[in-house]
């Protein structure tokens, strides 16, 4: 059974390139780009969640809060991706269980993907 991962980014161009690097990995992807994260991932409840900071009409580190508060997603690893130069600081203080910093090497990033899930 495929490992189920959701990218929430409003940039269209890094879904497609996540989606694709994820699917030739192996893993199931589901994407969104605005303020239904946080439903997407009580309806979905992946193995992971790649969460960008800022996003149309919602605020990353609000959604990540959220989800970690809530007894059916708080185990759900998230993974905040940004190009934010605090990106570390930020995904701490928000709960995520880790960061990747924008832009990414792909790698890197799929490495980090496996250790959670």
């Amino acid at each position: 059974m495929k490992k189920k991962i959701i990218v929430a980014d409003d940039d269209k161009d890094i879904v497609v390139v996540l989606t694709m690097m994820l699917e030739d990995a192996g893993y199931e992807v589901k994407s969104t780009a605005n303020g239904h994260t946080a439903e997407m991932v009580r309806d979905y409840l992946p193995d992971l969640l790649l969460l960008d900071i800022w996003m149309a009409g919602v605020d990353g580190r609000d959604v990540c809060k959220y989800l970690k508060s809530q007894k059916s997603t708080k185990y759900i690893p998230i993974i905040i991706i940004s190009a934010n130069q605090d990106t570390q600081k930020i995904a701490r203080e928000a709960g995520a269980d880790d960061f990747i910093p924008k832009p990414f090497d792909m790698y890197k990033l799929l490495a980090k993907v496996a250790q959670y899930v």
